[in-house]
């Protein structure tokens, strides 16, 4: 029952699947207010924006999306992109990704892979949420739940996901009993 920012404050991360455009919230605003307001940053300023520059760098996006407003005008890709910068600007203890991988072409899916490897490399629980097992060629599962009219019909490792791709949803679909 905790309010959106108590959550983030206690280290939740939402990621969305269609990222919302704000218009006249700058990109490095929104983000040191994130890091501050998230976690207590109080990294002076110039180191605060090198990091972000580091961020930004391994993300293939150029600084100057920094005064941009938050997604607007972003590509599919970008938004995608952008929000991998605030999970890492976060830093949060747990991160919900949902459909990171929608609109991204190939290489933008390598990018926010390595990205996201990177963060869960640490002490940071993700739930990362796909249709597809594309970013699972990136992103190694430790657990692959399936989930069907939202209920988990099946859990397993990583293969689970190929079992997946091979057959689809619907060999998993449970069997409705019958009167």
């Amino acid at each position: 029952n905790l309010k959106t920012d108590r959550r983030a404050k206690l280290g939740l991360f939402l990621g969305f699947q269609y990222p919302e455009e704000i218009p006249g919230l700058r990109f490095g605003s929104f983000l040191r207010t994130l890091a501050v307001e998230m976690r207590g940053d109080k990294t002076p300023l110039s180191q605060f924006y090198s990091n972000v520059k580091e961020n930004l760098k391994k993300l293939d996006l150029d600084e100057a999306f920094l005064s941009r407003s938050l997604n607007e005008g972003f590509s599919g890709g970008e938004k995608k992109r952008a929000e991998i910068v605030q999970l890492l600007t976060a830093k949060p203890k747990f991160a919900v990704l949902d459909e990171t991988d929608s609109g991204l072409d190939v290489d933008a899916l390598k990018i926010v892979s390595s990205a996201i490897n990177e963060v869960r490399g640490s002490d940071v629980g993700i739930i990362l949420i796909t249709h597809y097992q594309r970013i699972l060629k990136y992103v190694k599962a430790d657990y692959v739940h399936v989930l069907i009219d939202g209920r988990i019909v099946k859990s397993g490792d990583a293969s689970l996901a190929d079992e997946v791709e091979k057959t689809g949803y619907e060999a998993l679909r449970p069997v409705q009993a019958t009167t």
